[in-house]
C-alpha cells in the first residue's frame, strides 16, 4: 500500500519511513510524489485533531491515503505542557534548542522524583473514498537536568527512559520504544485487522 507522509519535518518523515517501510507500507514524501502540501495550521486543541487536520489535507491534495502524526512532550509538574504547543513551546516554531531551554529552566527547582513525564504520538491515516483510521501512542520517562546525547530530535536530549535519553539510543532502539513507534505498529496492526474481514 502507497502512504504519503504529510510533514515537512525532514527528521520525522525519516523516522516515519524507517518504521513504517518494513511493516509492508510504500512510504512516500511530498517530494517524492512530486507533490506540494499546504503547511496545515495546527488549530485542534488534542494531538488527534491536528493529525487529522494534517491527513485529511494531504490525502484532499494529493488523492493519495495519507498518514499524518501529531505528537508532544507532556510533563506532569507543569500540568501536562507543552502538550499540543511542544513545537512552539518557546514562542518560535521549531526551534528545539529553546524549547529545551525553556522546559529546564521551568523545572528548575523540580527534583528527579517529580519529573516524570511522556512522549505522546497521535497518528492518523486518511483514504481518498473517507476511510480514516486513527491510533495512539505513548512511551514515559523523565526529564533530565542538562542534554545527553547527539541523536534525535525535539526533546529528545532531555526525555530519559531509564539511564539513556532519546538521543543517545540508536535509532533502532529509539522506533522500538518510541511514542511513534508505538502508534505506527498500532496502525499497521488497525490496517491488517481490516483487511482479514475483507
Amino acid at each position: 500500500m502507497k502512504l504519503l507522509i504529510a510533514t515537512h519535518n525532514l527528521k520525522k518523515q525519516a523516522e516515519m519511513q524507517r518504521i513504517l517501510s518494513p511493516l509492508g507500507f510504500d512510504v512516500l514524501t511530498a517530494e517524492m510524489a512530486g507533490v506540494t502540501l499546504t503547511d496545515v495550521e495546527e488549530t485542534g486543541k488534542t494531538f488527534r485533531e491536528n493529525a487529522y487536520l494534517k491527513a485529511k489535507s494531504g490525502c484532499d491534495e494529493t488523492g493519495l491515503p495519507c498518514v499524518a502524526d501529531d505528537s508532544g512532550l507532556c510533563v506532569d509538574a507543569l500540568g501536562g505542557a507543552p502538550g499540543v504547543f511542544s513545537a512552539r513551546f518557546s514562542g518560535v516554531h521549531g526551534n528545539d534548542d529553546a524549547n529545551i531551554d525553556k522546559l529546564l529552566q521551568e523545572l528548575q527547582t523540580v527534583p528527579k522524583g517529580k519529573r516524570s513525564a511522556h512522549f505522546a504520538c497521535a497518528v492518523c491515516l486518511c483514504f481518498p473514498n473517507g476511510r480514516v483510521v486513527e491510533v495512539e501512542g505513548r512511551c514515559s520517562g523523565r526529564i533530565g537536568f542538562e542534554r545527553h546525547g547527539q541523536g534525535g530530535f525535539g526533546y529528545d536530549p532531555v526525555f530519559m527512559v531509564g539511564e539513556k535519553s532519546f538521543a543517545e539510543l540508536t535509532k533502532e532502539e529509539k522506533d522500538r520504544i518510541s511514542h511513534r513507534g508505538d502508534a505506527l505498529q498500532k496502525l499497521a496492526a488497525a490496517l491488517k485487522q481490516e483487511e482479514e474481514k475483507e
